[in-house]
């Protein structure tokens, strides 16, 4: 048979999963149960069940194990959910880009934003941004970045403001601008002073940091050239607010970004902000979003809305 025929035809178009069958699994997945997962679609249950099995007949492998209580995913489910996540990301592109067309930065729009960024940066840029985009209708998420990276990928967001360097493939990004990495040393510490901190006097067991998964924590502790402390008894704070108030009590030294320090979180009579060494170390921000999706434009556009002075 002609190939462009055996494409054409209905047999060939049946073997073809569903939006709303990918659709089903993604929820499936998400909720672990088949009764969450048919409400949060807004079905009965049969007919999710019966949309599921549908699917497994095209693929001709089970994609979950029914189990009591308990929805798990196969290897071919895993695998389905993690293509179905693109396409359907993909797809709400489509529709959203359509629906604005001609229209920039208007609409739903889903964005992202790493902790150590959002009280400083959104605040002095919302209003302007409202001003230029009447038609905006932005949803913020703040998270921290692997989180806010897996949600770009999997189209639960449609772009993120985090710091770089990290390394994400198969995302682009668009600069803000540079954020200066400052050190926050206790009043009458040794480190106590005016001017750069000369390199080398800064010691892990005098740090006290943001706990893991922050970025900035490892960016600041890669540019400084030590390693974190390490020990049960080690303090690691959860915001930078807390970070700040371990300082002033004498705990440690740690590290702020430039935009908290402008926006006044230092400004506590136990702390002293100094520049750390003559070459001081900066993050660069960014709107990144996943590589090929048709509101890159527009996450450019919001980056040039958010440029950092």
């Amino acid at each position: 048979m002609d190939f462009a025929l055996w494409a054409a035809s209905p047999y060939v178009a049946r073997m073809l999963p569903t939006l709303r069958q990918l659709q089903y699994l993604k929820l499936l997945a998400e909720h672990g149960s088949f009764s969450r997962a048919a409400e949060a679609a807004h079905v009965s249950q049969p007919a999710l069940s019966a949309g599921v099995q549908e699917l497994e007949k095209i693929l001709g492998a089970p994609v979950v194990e029914r189990t009591r209580g308990a929805v798990i995913l196969t290897a071919v489910g895993a695998e389905a959910v993690k293509r179905a996540e693109d396409v359907l990301a993909r797809t709400e592109d489509l529709v959203e880009a359509a629906r604005n067309a001609g229209k920039p930065l208007s609409g739903r729009f889903r964005l992202g934003v790493i902790p150590t960024v959002a009280p400083f940066l959104l605040p002095r840029t919302m209003p302007g941004l409202r001003d230029r985009y009447p038609g905006l209708r932005l949803f913020l998420r703040e998270d921290l970045t692997p989180r806010l990276i897996s949600a770009l990928k999997a189209g639960q967001l449609d772009a993120a403001v985090i710091a770089l360097p990290y390394d994400a493939p198969g995302i682009d990004h668009a600069r803000i601008g540079d954020d200066e990495i400052l050190a926050a040393v206790p009043a009458g510490h040794a480190l106590d002073g005016a001017g750069p901190i000369p390199e080398g006097l800064l010691k892990s067991e005098d740090l006290i940091l943001l706990e893991d998964g922050h970025c900035l924590r490892d960016q600041a502790l890669a540019a400084v050239k030590i390693e974190a402390p390490r020990g049960e008894d080690v303090f690691a704070a959860t915001t930078l607010p807390t970070l700040v108030q371990m300082v002033s009590s004498g705990l440690g030294v740690s590290f702020l970004p430039n935009m908290a320090v402008k926006a006044g979180l230092a400004d506590h009579p136990g702390v002293v902000m100094r520049p750390i060494a003559e070459n001081a170390p900066h993050r660069e921000i960014v709107v990144a979003w996943r590589a090929g999706s048709s509101r890159a434009a527009e996450a450019r556009l919001l980056a040039e809305a958010l440029k950092l002075d």
